[in-house]
């Protein structure tokens, strides 16, 4: 029942509202033992086991934000990845920009989440995820226990593509070294990959999200959950279901690390 109403907070709830009542509905699942051991999977620090780490998909098991990027260690911190952002001409999206969206959040971040690419009302104020796949991110969060100043929130490209289309690969090289700074820089425990186009870039350009989303992955000691974009939720509800079991998976892998 705790579970059926948390998803109901996730799915209509006011970010604020939802957070208050989350955070009761999670406390009183503490105290039932049968709620703790479904909301602990078998691989939790309960039962001394490792998260599972899935098997590459191809020959590039490192990911493109491991192996082929260029980094940009002459940017020492968050702020100086987000100005050389603003200014950047590297591919032809930074003539078409109103607002380059650099991206986020807290610079000490345990959770970091990456999307696709800014959409328009991103790129008219600068600041990711702040229209209505954004809104239904903040209720994500909030039904999490968490707030936007929790996490840090970003996306492969920082530049609007012209229409909201997906990024051409030179866009996502161009910005890649960006986001892999950016990941060096917070150094998350938990990396939650919104979509295709961030699962492709991130770890596998052969990867499926139908397929990969909900399973644990691992890089450079960063656990990793694919799961559906908040856009995708817009347009299929039936997705929210599945997309709260993968935040499930978070939410334990979190008191994990608190333990």
């Amino acid at each position: 029942m705790a579970e059926e109403k948390q998803l109901t907070l996730f799915e209509h709830g006011d970010a604020e509202d939802s957070m208050v009542e989350q955070m009761n509905l999670w406390s009183a699942e503490a105290e039932s033992n049968q709620s703790t051991a479904q909301a602990i999977p078998s691989w939790s620090a309960a039962a001394h086991i490792s998260a599972p780490v899935a098997v590459p998909l191809s020959a590039h098991p490192k990911g493109l934000w491991e192996t082929s990027v260029v980094r940009a260690p002459d940017l020492p911190d968050l702020d100086a990845v987000a100005r050389e952002a603003k200014e950047c001409r590297r591919c032809k999206l930074g003539g078409m920009r109103k607002n380059a969206v650099p991206g986020e959040g807290n610079p000490h971040a345990r959770i970091m989440f990456v999307g696709e690419g800014p959409g328009a009302d991103e790129d008219a104020q600068g600041r990711p995820f702040v229209g209505a796949a954004g809104r239904v991110l903040d209720k994500l969060i909030a039904s999490m226990g968490l707030k936007r100043e929790d996490v840090f929130i970003g996306n492969v490209v920082k530049c609007r593509p012209p229409g909201n289309r997906v990024p051409a690969p030179d866009e996502v090289e161009a910005c890649m070294p960006y986001l892999a700074r950016q990941i060096e820089l917070i150094d998350p425990d938990i990396l939650v990959i919104l979509g295709a186009t961030a699962l492709k870039a991130l770890v596998d350009p052969n990867a499926s999200i139908t397929r990969m989303r909900g399973k644990w992955l691992e890089r450079s000691g960063i656990r990793i959950m694919p799961t559906f974009h908040p856009a995708a939720l817009l347009r299929d509800t039936s997705k929210k279901a599945l997309v709260w079991e993968d935040m499930k998976k978070v939410r334990a892998c979190m008191k994990d690390f608190e333990a």
